[in-house]
């Protein structure tokens, strides 16, 4: 990678980039509040059963496979594991939430990208909701459309997901910054090995029930930061 592409598609995974992460918990804000992590501890083990059984295995592959879709030329792919991503979310607000930064993304992709015409199609289909526009379809296409590896890509896609963790943390439980970094720098090689997985991976599958039953319940809380 050339340090134009990298800069190109730093800026769609940045914390700066306006994609609205910031007021989705990913269910976490549910986990809390159910007593199910109530410390960087069991922060962590939430986060990386995320990262191998839920994210690795599902949105990781679909990151990949979109990869694939904009360097082959096909559109196809990236339409087709879109739709099969949108029926294996089965929260509604986590569909909602990934729909949302999706299309964030790929608005700003087609419009500051060189012009790409399969960048383009796809906007078309998702502003026709012919597709949902699923965050992790978009930044796949977006990250290859800027010169970035399929590894590369699905690892920052993961990197944002746990950077999102954290920042949703720090404001649940009592968890500085300092605290932050470290658990950072412990997912880092769970990450790496999940990148690597998942590049050569073609099926979806997730099992994470817990995560499935928190994100689902987090529409029912009485009192919410966050809106999943």
């Amino acid at each position: 990678m050339n340090t134009l592409s990298l800069l190109t598609g730093l800026r769609f995974v940045d914390s700066f980039f306006p994609s609205g992460g910031y007021a989705f918990s990913s269910g976490l804000e549910a986990a809390v509040q159910g007593g199910v992590v109530r410390n960087a501890e069991e922060l962590s083990r939430f986060v990386v059963e995320s990262l191998t059984a839920g994210m690795g295995e599902r949105e990781a592959v679909v990151v990949g496979l979109a990869h694939d879709s904009f360097i082959s030329g096909v559109l196809d792919i990236a339409l087709t594991v879109d739709r099969e991503l949108d029926e294996m979310k089965l929260g509604r607000e986590g569909r909602a939430a990934s729909r949302q930064m999706g299309r964030q993304v790929i608005r700003l992709a087609a419009e500051q990208t060189h012009r790409h015409r399969l960048i383009e199609d796809y906007l078309v289909a998702v502003e026709a909701e012919r597709t949902p526009g699923h965050l992790a379809v978009s930044l796949g296409l977006t990250l290859a459309a800027t010169g970035w590896s399929k590894e590369d890509t699905i690892a920052s896609f993961l990197y944002q997901a746990s950077t999102g963790f954290v920042a949703a943390a720090m404001k649940l439980l009592p968890i500085g910054q300092r605290e932050g970094q470290r658990l950072l720098e412990g997912w880092i090689g769970v990450i790496e090995h999940v990148s690597q997985q998942a590049t050569h991976q073609r099926e979806l599958r997730s099992w994470l029930p817990i995560h499935d039953i928190y994100a689902m319940r987090h529409g029912r809380l009485e009192s919410r930061l966050f809106r999943s």
